[in-house]
C-alpha cells in the first residue's frame, strides 16, 4: 500500500432482508486490503455517527422495500435528512458514494437509494464517486462488483486532494508519483487490477490463493458425456481459467452446545417491525378445483380481542417457520441429528479478525439448535458468493472444491448466475449436490440472513366484518429441476397449506375437540401498514381496479368498505367502480364468483371477466388478459383517469401482468388523447407522482 497508516472512511448501510448488509460487509473485507479502514454502522445508529461533524469520505449501502420506499432501518436517518428546515449547505462539507440495490421489475427502482442521493445532493453534499444502482432482477453482483473494484481508486483520489489541501507535503515527489499513476487508469471506471491480482493468503492456506493455482481438471472427474455446464460441472473457458475469487470472509460465531433443559423463547421476539399478534384461524376455504393450475386458500383471522388495526388495502406480516422436513434434513448432513434438542449458546468468537462484528440480532443468546434453525435461519435463501467461498474451505473433494470456486469467481459471474440465482438454488440444494461440503454450524449462522415474514395483502374490510381479518394466497411450488431433485412449497405458503389442512377437510384423520370441529390453529401477525394503496379519500371519485387471480385480494376489501359505506350513508354520492378480473378457466379457478353480488347491489358499477385458457365457439375472439380487456373500454378508461380525475388500482403479478396493464393503460392514453406513446407515458408517469396510479405488485 502507498501509505503507512491506514485512511478511514465511514460505511452505511440500511438493510430490509440483508442484502445491502452483506455487500457493505464485502466492502468492509476489501478495504483492508486496499489500505483503508472503513467504520461500518447500520444507518439505524445515528447515535455512532455523525454526519454533520464527519470529516472523511462516506460511502452509504442502501436497498429498496415494499412500493419503492427505503427499508425499515433507514425510515429515521430519511425522516431527519427531509426536515424542511435544514439549510441547503448543511451538508456542504459531505463527500459521498452512494450504492442502491433494486429491482427493476418494480416501478420505483432503486427508489430507496434515489431517495437518499437525491436530498443528500439538495443539502450541498457532493459526490467522490459516481452512484450505483445495482438490480436483482438481473443480478446484484453485475453492479455490485464492478462499482466496489472503482471505489478503491475513488477513495485514493479523495485522500490525496485531502492531503494536498491540508498542506501535508512533506514527500511531494512521493505525492506526484501517485497522482500520475491515478491519472493513468482514470479512465478505467470499473477498476478491478488490485482486486483481481490481489494474492489470497488466508494464514497460509495454500488451497485460498487461487488466483496462482493450475485448475483442477475437474473434466477428468466428471463423465465424458458431460459436455454442459451444470450445477456441478463446467467446461471451458472457465473450468480451465486461473479464478479470481472474493477474499475468504473471517468466522466471527463462536456455538457451544449445553444440555437439552430450558425452554424456548417464543418466536415473536424476534420481530423487530412491530407489536405482534398471535391470533386464531377461524376459516379456511379452497377457493379452487382441485384440477386448477394452482392452489388458492383464503384464511380468516379473528383480530377481535386484539389491538390490530388495518384499512382495506394494507398488508400484514405473518411469521412462519422453515419446513420441518427440511431442519431434520439439514441437521441430518450436518451430523447433528443427535443434538438438535440440544440447547446453545451462540456469542461472538474472541480474537476474531471480523470488524465490528456482534451477536446477531435475529439469534437469541440461548436457544435449541432446532429453534434456530426452525424460526431464526432462511435456510431457503439464495446463498451468496461470500457464503461460497466460505464453503470452500468445508470441501474435501478436489473436484468440488474446485466448483464452488467457479461459482464465486468474477469468472464465475454468468454461471453463478444461471445456476445458483436463477434457479432459486439453496444451502440443501448445495450440500446435495456437493456431499463432501461438510460447513460447521457457526458458518450458517454468519452466513445464512434471518428468516424473513411474509407480506400478504388483506382481502377484508374491518367495517365490514368487525374483528376479522382475512387474506388469499395461492400455495407456491416449485418443482423438481436438475438444481434442486426434490419439489417444495414455498415457505410460508407450504406451512400455511399444511397448518389449516384440518379446516379444509375435517373429516379426513384428524383429531376434533369434543364438540366435534376441527382444533384452532394459531399464527401471529404484525401490521404492515400502505401508505398509498387506499380508497380514495373522497367517495364520489371514479376508479378502477385491475386484479387478476389472487391480484383481486385487496379490491375484495375495497367493496366490503364501499358496501358498509353505501348502507350507512345512503345520502352520500359514491363514484362509479371498475374491476378487471382475470384467470384461467372460468370453472376451475374464478376465486370471487360472488362479485355478481357487489354488482347487483350496485357496490360495483362494471365487473369486466376474462379466461386465458377457456376456448369459445369462436375461438379467439374473445380477450384472454386483463389489458386486453382495458383495452376493449378505452374511452372509458380514459374519461376516469382525465376526465373525472378517478383513480386507478393495479394489484398482481408484475412480471407477466402489471408491465401489460401499465402498456395498456399508456396506448389507451395516446390513443384518447391523440398523442404520440411518449407524450403518453409521461402523463401515466404524472398518475404515478399524484398517486392515482397505483400498484400493489410482486415478482
Amino acid at each position: 500500500m502507498c501509505c503507512d497508516l491506514k485512511r478511514r472512511f465511514l460505511l452505511l448501510y440500511a438493510t430490509q432482508k440483508g442484502q445491502a448488509k452483506a455487500i457493505a460487509e464485502e466492502i468492509c473485507v476489501q478495504a483492508g486490503a486496499h489500505g483503508f479502514e472503513a467504520d461500518m454502522h447500520c444507518i439505524s445508529e445515528m447515535d455512532k455517527y455523525n454526519l454533520e461533524g464527519e470529516k472523511d469520505p462516506v460511502v452509504i449501502v442502501i436497498s429498496t422495500t415494499g412500493t419503492g420506499d427505503p427499508p425499515d432501518t433507514a425510515r429515521k436517518f430519511v425522516k431527519k435528512i427531509q426536515d424542511k428546515n435544514l439549510p441547503p449547505d448543511h451538508f456542504a462539507h459531505l463527500q459521498y458514494g452512494l450504492l442502491g440495490l433494486g429491482d427493476s421489475e418494480y416501478t420505483f427502482f432503486c427508489n430507496g437509494g434515489k431517495t437518499v442521493d437525491r436530498r443528500l445532493q439538495e443539502l450541498g453534499a457532493q459526490h467522490f464517486y459516481d452512484t450505483g444502482l445495482a438490480d436483482d432482477c438481473v443480478g446484484l453482483e453485475l453492479v455490485v462488483d464492478p462499482w466496489i473494484d472503482g471505489l478503491w481508486l475513488a477513495l485514493k483520489k479523495v485522500f490525496l486532494l485531502q492531503k494536498e489541501k491540508e498542506g501535508m507535503s512533506n514527500d511531494v515527489s512521493a505525492v506526484s508519483s501517485a497522482l500520475s499513476a491515478a491519472a493513468c487508469v482514470g479512465h478505467e471506471l470499473n477498476l478491478s487490477s488490485e482486486i483481481q491480482n490481489l494474492k489470497l493468503e488466508d494464514e497460509g492456506d495454500a488451497s485460498s490463493d487461487v488466483s496462482s493455482q493450475k485448475p483442477v481438471d475437474i473434466n477428468l472427474l466428471a463423465s465424458a458425456r458431460d459436455t454442459e455446464p451444470s450445477l456441478v460441472h463446467s467446461v471451458p473457458p472457465i473450468s480451465q481459467a486461473a479464478l479470481n475469487i472474493p477474499v475468504l470472509p473471517p468466522e466471527y460465531i463462536e456455538v457451544q452446545f449445553q444440555d437439552t433443559h430450558g425452554e424456548n423463547p417464543h418466536p415473536s421476539i424476534l420481530i423487530s417491525e412491530g407489536t405482534t399478534f398471535k391470533v386464531p384461524v377461524t376459516k379456511a376455504v379452497q377457493l379452487t378445483r382441485e384440477d386448477a393450475i394452482k392452489t388458492a386458500l383464503l384464511l380468516e383471522l379473528d383480530i377481535a380481542n386484539t389491538a390490530f388495526d388495518y384499512q382495506p388495502g394494507d398488508a400484514f406480516c405473518v411469521v412462519c417457520p422453515n419446513s420441518v422436513s427440511e431442519v431434520e434434513e439439514l441437521l441430518h448432513v450436518l451430523g447433528l441429528s443427535e443434538r438438535g434438542e440440544c440447547f446453545v449458546c451462540v456469542k461472538v468468537k474472541e480474537g476474531t479478525k471480523k470488524k465490528g462484528a456482534s451477536h446477531p440480532q435475529h439469534i437469541p443468546e440461548r436457544s435449541t439448535l432446532k429453534f434456530i434453525l426452525t424460526w431464526c435461519l432462511e435456510i431457503r435463501a439464495i446463498p451468496k458468493k461470500a457464503f461460497l467461498r466460505a464453503l470452500v474451505e468445508y470441501t474435501s473433494n478436489a473436484g468440488e472444491k474446485r466448483r464452488l470456486q467457479e461459482l464465486c469467481s468474477r469468472q464465475g459471474n454468468s454461471d453463478y448466475t444461471r445456476f445458483i440465482r436463477e434457479s432459486n438454488v439453496c444451502l440443501l440444494d448445495l450440500l446435495r449436490a456437493f456431499p463432501s461440503c461438510k460447513p460447521s454450524l457457526n458458518l450458517l449462522i454468519e452466513h445464512l440472513p434471518k428468516l424473513q415474514a411474509r407480506f400478504y395483502s388483506v382481502s377484508s374490510s374491518n367495517l365490514y366484518q368487525p374483528g376479522k381479518l382475512s387474506f388469499v394466497f395461492n400455495v407456491v411450488e416449485f418443482p423438481a429441476c436438475p438444481t434442486r431433485p426434490v419439489s417444495r412449497k414455498g415457505v410460508c405458503t407450504g406451512w400455511l397449506a399444511e397448518l389449516v389442512a384440518p379446516l379444509l377437510h375435517p373429516n379426513k384423520n384428524t383429531l376434533h375437540t369434543k364438540e366435534g370441529s376441527p382444533p384452532t390453529e394459531e399464527i401471529s401477525i404484525f401490521a404492515r401498514p400502505n401508505n398509498t394503496f387506499h380508497l380514495p379519500s373522497d367517495p364520489s371519485v371514479p376508479f378502477v381496479m385491475v386484479g387478476p387471480g389472487t391480484g383481486i385480494a385487496p379490491f375484495i376489501g375495497f367493496l366490503q368498505h364501499r358496501q358498509k359505506l353505501r348502507e350507512e350513508h345512503t345520502d352520500w354520492h359514491f363514484g362509479e367502480t371498475w374491476l378487471f378480473f382475470g384467470c384461467r378457466h372460468h370453472d376451475r379457478d374464478y376465486l370471487f364468483k360472488q362479485l355478481r353480488c357487489f354488482l347487483e347491489n350496485g357496490t360495483l358499477t362494471h365487473l369486466k371477466v376474462c379466461f386465458s385458457r377457456d376456448s369459445s365457439t369462436a375461438e379467439g375472439a374473445l380477450p384472454k388478459y386483463v389489458q386486453d380487456v382495458l383495452r376493449l373500454y378505452a374511452k372509458e378508461v380514459a374519461r376516469v383517469l382525465l376526465k373525472d380525475s378517478g383513480y386507478f388500482y393495479v394489484c398482481g403479478d408484475k412480471k407477466h401482468m402489471a408491465d401489460g396493464v401499465s402498456g395498456a393503460v399508456v396506448d389507451i392514453l395516446s390513443k384518447e388523447m391523440e398523442v404520440d406513446k411518449l407524450e403518453a407515458m409521461k402523463m401515466l408517469a404524472m398518475l404515478r407522482e399524484t398517486k392515482r396510479y397505483l400498484q400493489d405488485v410482486w415478482s
